[in-house]
């Protein structure tokens, strides 16, 4: 939270801050790049329909967050979006100024749908405007350059101002840096060291100075903290982490202070634009309304959304596959993946090679709130979602021998690196050993130094888990699976990452369930758990009787080149045979997927896909989650052999089962929140990418290990590159909302929604489309208020 200095602020003041910490949290985080997991860029509008979030982000940023008119115009004319998707679209909008028919919506988009008015001016737009100097190129610049500095986790070689808070590190900076004063802003060295001492007392200054009023401060300030762009998210992820851990941040405060002194001082330095800046701040003192044009992209949105779900409805016709298990037959081979949509492909491609094969979907920490720490570090690594705390500490540190090497070799490294990067050995090392790391560039260019790692020691619970923690942990793992029965001889955990090469974004092909890092730890971790007898034991007296014969194996999907690494840690002999026809079946299942997604990624084969992993100049090693559109959560049954073409996340379910909805509660809450960032920030990426989106890769340069740049300086580049969500011709992500689907009793699903109105609200507002199932069929629709409708769209009471 923000501190404030309540003994020395005026009455107004508290509503002055007040604003400040609103605009703060309509900021969304930007996670850095060593654990990047996705998004949602519009998280401080969720308490928003579209269209009123759709008015909010055009005044303070200045983009539209639906697709383009002329792509849905395109969309009705090829009859993807049909008349009746209108229909059901317009009825279901609570907009009052909604148009009154089909043929007027169509009007209305032709008339008013590209209303792309641009953000109200900040005093910075009025001043380049008035002198013809960019500032605000300038001050993205200068504050970029610093904040490179100040928020640097490590890339740097040292801080500018080590251990100082934001605002005063930027004062001691900006005190001696004379690019504003080069640039024409005369004496504002001297405005800065005359500023008040706390980022606080400097928001008040300034916005008196500028006569912001109450009224008008909170879009205001949201306006401000957009104009920083991706260093105000990393600041919100600042916060974000230290509300986790029970502390508070003062980063956004800070840059607001700094972003507000810079207006003050440009206002006085060109006072000329005062009757302009006037006129900006009555305009932010008027309330947030859609236009007419905004109203009725949203509809069409609305209308492109239930397209996507009427064919995924005709897919789900409760017909189960005639390769699915039933309820009485017992599988040889049971594979766990992560409900991640790439999971999706390959599930079904293994599935279709031996009738004796289930698989089963779960989030991909496998319900494990671990700490990490890797081979040879002690830095802390949060294998589970961002959402949650950790509550395990696991490693895979070596004996001590081994584990003295590896830091030793650690240690060699950095120290290597920094000598080739320090401002005076570098020239030397270039001029030296330049030459040398020719073979190197061209064994790397062609991918001949591509090596798989080698894996490291299998993780352990520090300190070990007594078992009756043991037990607790297994059985509401399984609980959570679904699979407290029909134990299969081998149960594979296949956590999932990407190998990717030179690519500052990799965390984000990883898994997002883990924080950005890899399942192979949870994966393994839950093994040896599960393997326990001492967990065996506890889990039988609590009704979970596991077949001695049963053996969990974990092991690592690689999504980028679709081949599966097992980790047999310590199931014992003799299953040599056995292990060796699963690898069998899974490389069977790859070489099935990668054929299947060689398809859409443009210039690969079956053959050379997997060698997109190594290439260092490859900017699309792989779609990651683009086409995402849906959540199913419901026995394998329902989905078993259909091809949902990579779009769906697929979540083991059985509510029969599951006493009391523990588990239905689990899903919603952090499964579906989890998918609803995911989908929502390829969504914001893909229709407002110049804001939430990550850039060009081509361009890019890392920032302090925090983030990138595009060229030499400037603004940070949160969200995905361009070359995630678009092939170079065409876009390759449709974007939807997330049509969440869950098999469940219209009255359970209610209750948990009742209970948890952070989550309510998602749907209420039409962030996530919501679909009851049963017998694998679209039940009903849930619509906002607790209330369902059938497909006639006639209300359900629960």
């Amino acid at each position: 939270m923000f501190q404030k200095q309540s003994h020395i602020i005026p009455a107004r003041v508290p509503d002055i801050m007040r604003s400040a910490e609103a605009a703060a949290r309509a900021i969304p985080p930007s996670f850095p790049l060593e654990a990047t997991v996705a998004v949602n860029p519009f998280l401080g509008q969720a308490s928003e329909s579209l269209a009123m979030a759709s008015a909010r982000l055009m005044r303070v940023a200045g983009v539209r967050i639906t697709r383009s008119p002329d792509d849905y115009i395109l969309a009705i004319r090829q009859g993807e979006i049909t008349d009746t998707d209108l229909a059901e679209a317009l009825d279901a909008s609570t907009e009052p100024q909604k148009p009154a028919s089909v043929s007027a919506l169509k009007e209305a988009v032709s008339a008013h749908g590209d209303d792309v008015t641009g953000p109200l001016p900040t005093i910075a737009d009025l001043a380049a405007a008035s002198t013809g100097i960019d500032w605000p190129s300038v001050i993205e610049k200068t504050v970029g350059l610093w904040a490179a500095g100040h928020f640097d986790k490590g890339q740097a070689l040292w801080s500018p101002a080590p251990g100082l808070d934001v605002f005063a590190a930027w004062r001691a900076w900006a005190v001696h840096d004379l690019t504003p004063e080069i640039a024409g802003l005369a004496g504002f060295c001297s405005h800065v060291s005359s500023a008040p001492d706390t980022a606080e007392r400097a928001i008040l200054r300034a916005s008196g100075a500028i006569g912001l009023t109450e009224a008008a401060s909170e879009t205001a300030f949201h306006r401000l903290y957009m104009d920083l762009g991706g260093w105000s998210q990393h600041a919100r992820w600042q916060l974000w982490q230290s509300e986790l851990e029970g502390r508070g941040d003062t980063a956004l405060t800070g840059l607001l202070a700094i972003r507000l002194i810079w207006e003050e001082a440009l206002l006085a330095h060109v006072p000329g634009i005062a009757d302009a800046w006037a006129e900006t701040v009555r305009a932010h003192e008027a309330p947030i309304g859609p236009s007419a044009g905004q109203v009725a992209l949203a509809i069409l949105q609305e209308a492109a959304d239930r397209a996507h779900q009427r064919k995924l409805a005709h897919a789900l016709d409760g017909a189960a596959s005639a390769g699915s298990k039933t309820e009485s037959s017992r599988s040889f081979l049971q594979a766990a993946f992560c409900i991640d949509v790439r999971s999706e492909v390959f599930r079904r491609a293994l599935e279709a090679v031996d009738p004796s094969i289930e698989t089963i979907g779960f989030a991909g920490f496998f319900g494990l709130p671990l700490s990490h720490k890797a081979k040879g570090s002690d830095v802390s690594e949060a294998h589970l979602p961002v959402l949650l705390k950790p509550a395990v500490e696991t490693a895979s540190h070596c004996d001590a021998a081994g584990e003295h090497q590896v830091r030793i070799a650690a240690r060699t490294s950095r120290a290597w690196g920094r000598f080739r990067q320090a401002a005076v050995s570098s020239f030397a090392f270039i001029e030296a050993a330049g030459p040398l790391y020719a073979a190197k560039l061209v064994r790397d260019a062609i991918g001949w130094s591509a090596k798989p790692s080698k894996p490291e020691p299998a993780p352990q619970i520090v300190g070990g888990l007594p078992v009756e923690a043991k037990t607790d942990t297994a059985e509401a793992v399984l609980r959570a699976m679904s699979l407290t029965e029909g134990h299969g001889d081998y149960v594979l955990l296949l956590g999932h990452g990407g190998h990717v090469t030179n690519n500052p974004h990799q965390s984000a092909y990883h898994c997002g369930a883990c924080g950005g890092y890899t399942g192979e730890v949870s994966a393994r971790v839950l093994a040896a758990l599960l393997n326990d007898p001492e967990t065996r034991t506890g889990l039988a007296g609590r009704g979970i009787a596991i077949p001695e014969v049963t053996r969990f194996v974990a092991g690592l999907h690689d999504t980028t080149t679709d081949r599966v690494t097992l980790y047999p840690d310590g199931i014992g002999s003799g299953h040599e045979t056995d292990l060796g026809n699963i690898e069998t079946w899974l490389d069977q299942a790859g070489q099935a997927s990668r054929t299947e997604r060689s398809l859409k990624l443009p210039g690969s084969t079956p053959e050379t896909i997997a060698a997109r992993a190594f290439n260092w100049a490859e900017v699309r090693p792989e779609w990651g989650l683009a086409g995402c559109a849906a959540f199913i959560a419901a026995p394998r049954s329902a989905t078993a052999g259909k091809n949902l073409g990579g779009r769906a996340f697929l979540h083991s379910y059985d509510w029969k089962a599951d006493d009391g909805f523990a588990t239905l509660e689990l899903i919603l809450t952090a499964p579906v929140v989890v998918a609803s960032w995911i989908s929502l920030q390829y969504y914001g990426s893909s229709v407002a990418p110049d804001v939430f989106g990550g850039g060009n890769k081509l361009i890019h340069n890392v920032v302090g290990g925090v983030g990138v740049v595009e060229g030499n300086g400037g603004g940070l580049r949160p969200g995905l590159p361009l070359q995630t969500v678009h092939d170079g011709e065409k876009p390759v992500h449709e974007p939807l909302r997330l049509s969440v689907m869950i098999e469940a009793s219209l009255e359970a699903i209610g209750d948990v929604l009742d209970r948890h109105p952070e989550v309510r609200a998602l749907f209420d507002n039409g962030w996530l489309h919501l679909f009851a199932l049963k017998d694998g069929k679209v039940e009903a629709r849930y619509r906002p208020g607790l209330s369902w409708s059938a497909g006639s769209e006639q209300a359900i009471a629960v």
